[in-house]
């Protein structure tokens, strides 16, 4: 799985540089040139990384990062053409993990991308797996590879979150508001049909018959639980859901 990054930038002429540098690069990139698009894209695709331009043509830059830091914390590096430091204050303080004013080096860039997605990684030290095995999956959270049998799975980076968060309870009862607080964030509680969703698209990967799940069970009225108990999973140690 390449860490995803959501561009949110009108330039044409940015986009383009920036989407020919980090595809190069090893990230998957989405695109949005207004503010209202990103916002959507944000909620739906739930990327690794946002780059925000401030001055789009539908709404400011410091409304968007208010909103998304209102059900997520995914990490946002502002790129601004406004270089003031009252301007890199207000926006670190509404939530912005970094400030990139342009213009500015794609070395510099890339080496802000890598530092906050390091700093986004969780490191429940002790607690946790980098590779994990039942009935015919195996999933390895350290390359971000999933694998049944021989064929290997391709997840949307949401489908692999939620996923990630089921193993992370193997075996127990998730209410509908516990996953989607934890892979949307903690605006998102009420919007079940996207779970409803994205699990049916896991069950379709990972499943023998989707239509009989053996491990991505529903408890209905409650939530979701994956089932793995009576065949033990392999475990390795390491860090979490990198």
């Amino acid at each position: 799985m390449k860490p995803s990054i959501l561009l949110i930038e009108d330039d044409a002429n940015i986009r383009r540089f920036l989407r020919l540098t980090l595809v190069t690069q090893g990230y998957e990139l989405i695109e949005a040139e207004t503010g209202q698009e990103g916002l959507a894209q944000a909620f739906a695709r739930v990327p690794d990384l946002i780059l925000l331009d401030l001055g789009l043509p539908d709404m400011d830059g410091i409304d968007i990062i208010k909103q998304i830091r209102e059900w997520s914390q995914v990490p946002v590096i502002v790129l601004s053409a406004r270089g003031q430091e009252r301007e890199k204050i207000i926006n670190l303080d509404a939530g912005a993990d970094d400030y990139l004013t342009k213009p500015f080096g794609m070395g510099e860039l890339l080496a802000r991308i890598r530092v906050v997605l390091r700093r986004a990684v969780p490191t429940e030290e002790g607690a946790s797996e980098t590779t994990v095995r039942f009935g015919k999956i195996t999933i390895d959270f350290e390359r971000r590879q999933i694998w049944r049998d021989q064929e290997e799975i391709r997840l949307s980076p949401i489908e692999y979150k939620l996923l990630g968060t089921l193993i992370k309870y193997r075996d127990k009862v998730v209410t509908h508001r516990q996953l989607l607080k934890e892979v949307w964030g903690p605006g998102a509680t009420a919007q079940n049909i996207y779970l409803r969703v994205f699990i049916l698209n896991l069950r379709r990967k990972l499943e023998d018959d989707p239509a009989r799940p053996v491990f991505l069970i529903t408890e209905p009225g409650v939530g979701y639980r994956l089932k793995i108990e009576g065949q033990p999973p392999e475990f390795s140690r390491g860090s979490y859901l990198a």
